[in-house]
């Protein structure tokens, strides 16, 4: 498996892949925002806007394949402002179905904490579903669960769902 960040254009070329990938993973139950049955008009469109932020500098996109097929991504999206320069949220994580329970969300992840530290992002955020099997990772990988807030987002059986956030302070400047 290799990572590596794609820019707007590589995104913006490859977004059907990426629908794909994003339907594969809401369609199988992922917490990523989006309701199921996620159809690839959406998807698609979906990631049309991500490669619109990625030319802008907010959002940093890692990608994982395994003999050149897109098997998994993940999103570091920076925060804006004085203030906020040192944070950033890890958003979209997602392994394709067929690849799961093989370390490859752990190396997104570790690459992603690793790209966050390079930019000099030393706090990082992120949310998910209370009580998803995501959580188990966040928290062998150092991530520390600030709360939950209940009633976050709607699940797929339409009743609200509570999210639970995390956090992750990362050596670098003032850390």
């Amino acid at each position: 498996m290799t990572i590596s960040a794609w820019d707007a254009e590589c995104t913006a070329q490859r977004s059907d892949e990426l629908g794909k990938l994003l339907c594969d993973a809401v369609n199988g139950g992922a917490s990523l925002g989006f309701l199921p049955p996620l159809d690839r008009d959406h998807a698609w469109a979906y990631w049309v806007d991500v490669s619109r932020r990625i030319a802008k500098g907010s959002v940093h996109l890692l990608v994982a394949e395994h003999g050149g097929e897109l098997i998994g991504v993940v999103q570091l999206q920076e925060a804006g402002g004085a203030s906020a320069g040192h944070r950033a949220e890890v958003a979209k994580l997602m392994v394709r179905s067929l690849f799961r329970q093989r370390g490859h969300g752990r190396q997104l992840m570790l690459a992603v904490q690793a790209l966050a530290r390079t930019r000099g992002r030393t706090t990082l955020v992120l949310d998910t579903r209370a009580g998803d099997r995501s959580e188990r990772l966040f928290q062998a990988l150092g991530w520390v669960k600030s709360g939950e807030v209940p009633q976050y987002a709607r699940g797929a059986d339409g009743a609200l769902q509570a999210a639970s956030l995390y956090h992750l302070l990362i050596a670098g400047e003032g850390g």
